[in-house]
C-alpha cells in the first residue's frame, strides 16, 4: 500500500516540502506520496479525523503549530516546553514533534559562538529560534516584535528582553534571526553597516527577501531559509521512518544531498 504524507497550512501552495520529502523517498526507496493540503485552525480537526490507515505523517506550518496540540494526545517533551509542533507521526499512537528547533540549530551551529542574538518576530517560529539559540549557548536573547507586550507573554521564559520591532538597534547583535513575514520586514531598521554579522532569514520565497537584500547590501552575511527547511525536513524523515530522531540515518548524507538538489541548494 502506498503511504501518504502531506504538509498542511494556509497558505500552502508555495511550500517546497513535497520536493524535499519526494527526494528523500527516492533515496530511501520508499513507496510514499507527499502532497499539500490547505488547512486552517477551523478545518484541521476534520482533516485529522478523516485520515485513513495509509497516512504516515504530516508536516504543519502556520497557522496550525499551536492549534494542533489538543488534537493529538501524545507529545514529545519539546512540544510541551514550547507549546507548538510542526510534525505529526500518525499510526496507532499519533505523536507530535517539533523539528524546527533542530533545523535552526543545525544551520546556526557553526556560527553561534556569540553572546547576544536578536530574533525578529514574536510568533511560533520565533519560539523555536529562541530555543535553538539557548541550546547553542547564546546567553543574551532579545526579541523584537511589533507587539512586544504580547510577545513577552507568548515567549515567556525563552527570551531575556523584548523590544519594539521598529526601534531595536541591530548593531548590538552578533547574530540575527528573522522569522518575519514579508509584510513586516519594512518596519526593521537595518544599520548602514553590519559587516560580517549573520542573518538567518527563515523566509525563502522570494529569495532574498527585502530584508535579506538590505542586510547583504549593508555587508552582512545572509543565511538561506531553505537550509533551515531542509534540516528540519531531514529530522521529519527520521520520525516518519521510525528512526531514532536523535540519531542520523544510515543514508542521511545521501538524503540531505538529494533534498538540497531538489530545491536548488
Amino acid at each position: 500500500m502506498t503511504q501518504r504524507l502531506a504538509v498542511l497550512g494556509s497558505p500552502i501552495a508555495h511550500s517546497r516540502s513535497p520536493l524535499l520529502h519526494g527526494a528523500a523517498a527516492s533515496v530511501l526507496g520508499l513507496d510514499w506520496t507527499y502532497e499539500r493540503i490547505e488547512a486552517t485552525e477551523a478545518t484541521l480537526p476534520g482533516i485529522l479525523a478523516a485520515l485513513g490507515p495509509e497516512w504516515v505523517g504530516l508536516s504543519l506550518t502556520m497557522p496550525l503549530k499551536r492549534s494542533v496540540l489538543p488534537l493529538v494526545p501524545e507529545h514529545a517533551p519539546l512540544v510541551d516546553r514550547l507549546g507548538l509542533a510542526n510534525t505529526v507521526r500518525l499510526g496507532a499512537r499519533p505523536r507530535l514533534a517539533n523539528t524546527d528547533v533542530g533545523g535552526i540549530e543545525a544551520v546556526l551551529g557553526a556560527r553561534a559562538a556569540v553572546r547576544r542574538a536578536i530574533v525578529l518576530g514574536g510568533g511560533a517560529t520565533a519560539a523555536s529560534a529562541l530555543e535553538a539559540l539557548r541550546r547553542l549557548g547564546v546567553e543574551d536573547r532579545v526579541v523584537a516584535a511589533r507587539r512586544p507586550d504580547v510577545a513577552a507573554v507568548e515567549l515567556a521564559g525563552l527570551a531575556d528582553r523584548f523590544a519594539p520591532l521598529d526601534e531595536v538597534d541591530l548593531r548590538a547583535a552578533e547574530l540575527v534571526v528573522s522569522t518575519l513575514p514579508g509584510t513586516a520586514e519594512a518596519a526593521v531598521r537595518v544599520p548602514d553597516r553590519v559587516d560580517g554579522t549573520p542573518l538567518l532569514d527563515v523566509a525563502y520565497d522570494p529569495w532574498p527577501t527585502a530584508l535579506g537584500a538590505r542586510w547583504a547590501a549593508a555587508g552582512g552575511r545572509l543565511l538561506h531559509g531553505l537550509d533551515m527547511l531542509i534540516e528540519q525536513a531531514l529530522l521529519q524523515v527520521r520520525i516518519f521512518t521510525d528512526s531514532d530522531p536523535d540519531v542520523p540515518m544510515r543514508q542521511e548524507e545521501a538524503v540531505r544531498g538529494a533534498m538540497r538538489a531538489a530545491v536548488g541548494r
